[in-house]
């Protein structure tokens, strides 16, 4: 999956729950971005690169989500 691909399923994940979603491209160095989810973060490193399963598992972790909800 794709960074962008992300983003894209955590904020329709937000919608449907209702969750505060926000996309902050400016707030992180070089290529990464900072993903806001209610009240948990993650960074996300160049959007346009493949997510690394290690990477994508531990940004859902921190987000607290699971890979079935996005």
């Amino acid at each position: 999956m794709r960074g962008n691909e992300f983003i894209r399923r955590v904020q329709r994940y937000a919608k449907r729950n209702g969750i505060p979603f926000e996309w902050r491209p400016d707030r992180g160095k070089g290529s990464h971005g900072l993903l806001i989810l209610g009240e948990a973060r993650t960074v996300v490193r160049n959007p346009k690169d493949e997510l690394k399963t290690g990477t994508y598992h531990a940004m859902l972790k921190q987000l607290g989500v699971t890979e079935q909800e996005i």
